[in-house]
């Protein structure tokens, strides 16, 4: 076959694999394993909060309610790439990078405040400036302490909770933790310096993998991306500061379980059982707070939607059709 026929051939496929509808086989889906996704138009645009830029994925109608996506260490909204086209055919969605992370600016650690608090206020500066009054959130890792932290200032802007692998609760900090609650006890260059091979490929590669039924199915792109990211000169000064900064959510914990119980936000709980970063001892304490709770533990890791994203999709439009207005 001629090169320039292999040439067209190749690019032909390549358009209709963005243009058509893509299977998405599961398996937690039994009879009907496979269903039809049809693709949505996601757009990367950016704004400019406090000098720094701020990257996000957007997809959907903006006159729709909007679901609002936060994610997890050490990944970006990349995280949500397949999420994103299922719930944009209902949904406006807004997938943010927090600075440091994804295609976001990154700010030398010495020269920004690499804090939950301050991530929280530019996330929420950046609804004001897409007019988004009021969301539904998907908190993941990170996005559970920038998101309950949203929720703390403005409870009334939130109509709903995606809860993924996303703590609130001291029965969800396990062994794992116990280095980094040496660090926050003592941010000594030592203590720093025994969290660094957090920051290497072999733990990148454990988060996506560890807990999963088929590792050899995550897509490697994952990590290897991540990892380019986590190599930039002066990234791993960002990520010290908010391994010593997560500390500061945790004395936040009973503040955000007593909004919980006050404004009984309906939530819908999806989490991957065999993480070992966030186990599934921090899952059910939300029972005892939040009463107007779906509750379900998923047979995998630290990043569910790899191996559940069409289950948890299907869950999500389920439990947005009833609680957004």
């Amino acid at each position: 076959m001629p090169r320039s026929l292999k040439t067209l051939i190749g690019a032909s496929l390549l358009a209709l694999s963005f243009a058509s509808p893509v299977l998405l086989p599961s398996p937690a889906l039994a009879a009907d394993a496979v269903v039809t996704i049809q693709h949505e138009q996601v757009s990367f645009r950016s704004e400019t909060i406090d000098g720094v830029k701020v990257a996000y994925r957007e997809a959907g109608d903006p006159s729709r309610p909007t679901i609002l996506l936060l994610h997890g260490f050490p990944t970006s909204s990349h995280m949500f790439r397949n999420l994103i086209p299922q719930l944009a055919a209902k949904y406006h969605v807004i997938a943010p990078d927090y600075p440091g992370f994804g295609a976001s600016d990154m700010p030398a650690a010495e020269d920004f405040e690499y804090s939950f608090a301050n991530l929280a206020g530019m996330m929420t500066r950046l609804l004001d400036i897409k007019k988004v009054d009021r969301y539904a959130v998907y908190l993941m890792d990170y996005g559970a302490p920038v998101g309950f932290r949203m929720f703390a200032q403005h409870p009334e802007r939130v109509s709903g909770f995606v809860i993924q692998n996303g703590n609130a609760y001291a029965e969800g900090l396990g062994e794992f933790w116990d280095p980094l609650k040496a660090y926050w006890a003592d941010p000594s260059a030592e203590n720093a310096d025994k969290l660094r091979g957090f920051l290497k490929l072999d733990a990148t590669k454990w988060q996506f993998t560890h807990g999963t039924q088929k590792p050899e199915q995550i897509s490697p792109d994952n990590y290897w991306h991540v990892q380019y990211l986590l190599d930039r000169e002066g990234n791993q000064e960002v990520q010290l500061e908010l391994f010593l900064d997560y500390g500061t959510n945790v004395p936040e914990y009973p503040k955000w379980q007593a909004l919980f119980r006050k404004h009984q936000v309906p939530a819908l709980l999806m989490w991957g059982k065999n993480d070992h970063i966030f186990p599934a001892a921090g899952a059910h304490p939300y029972k005892r707070d939040l009463k107007n709770l779906q509750f379900e533990l998923l047979d995998t890791g630290h990043f569910a939607l790899e191996e559940f994203g069409t289950r948890i999709g299907r869950r999500m439009i389920g439990f947005l059709d009833r609680n957004t207005k």
